[in-house]
């Protein structure tokens, strides 16, 4: 790119021919290699561009390739130990008079619940982190402010 610059600012920084037909011989040349560099410049924007977006989609690729993985190892120690659990919390009803069925089915409930509460909470938490990464390349995006900075002031 800084090839790209130097080439644009040589090219408008020759000094003037004092013949009229020499210069309308050269502006041609001229607008032709201005075009040749603006292309050459869109065209490293793009493969910028093109890099930071196939880098963001990495991040994205590998951070939801851990929490299916983690969330594969969860699920089973959460069935297993939400079974325990249930099973713990229904002796707390034995003594209320309730038959073993409806214990049973009073200590999977409260700790269903308990797990729902959890998981909303880290759904939540998981949700709010994703949402600060970066969707803009930003420094695609600074270099097309550099540019059009300086295309300002060249032209």
């Amino acid at each position: 790119m800084a090839a790209t610059r130097a080439s644009l600012a040589n090219s408008l920084a020759q000094p003037e021919d004092t013949t009229a037909g020499t210069e309308m011989e050269h502006l041609p040349t001229l607008f032709s290699k201005l075009g040749d560099d603006a292309m050459q410049l869109f065209n490293s924007q793009l493969a910028l561009f093109k890099v930071e977006i196939k880098e963001e989609a990495n991040a994205f690729a590998r951070g939801a390739a851990m929490m299916a993985l983690g969330a594969a190892v969860a699920v089973i120690g959460f069935a297993l130990l939400n079974v325990a659990i249930a099973f713990g919390v229904s002796t707390l009803f034995a003594k209320a008079n309730f038959s073993q069925p409806a214990s049973y089915a009073l200590g999977f409930v409260v700790t269903g619940v308990f797990y729902l509460i959890v998981g909303g909470v880290l759904v939540a938490a998981i949700k709010s982190r994703l949402g600060k990464q970066q969707v803009m390349p930003e420094r695609t995006v600074a270099e097309l402010r550099k540019d059009k900075q300086w295309l300002k002031n060249e032209l």
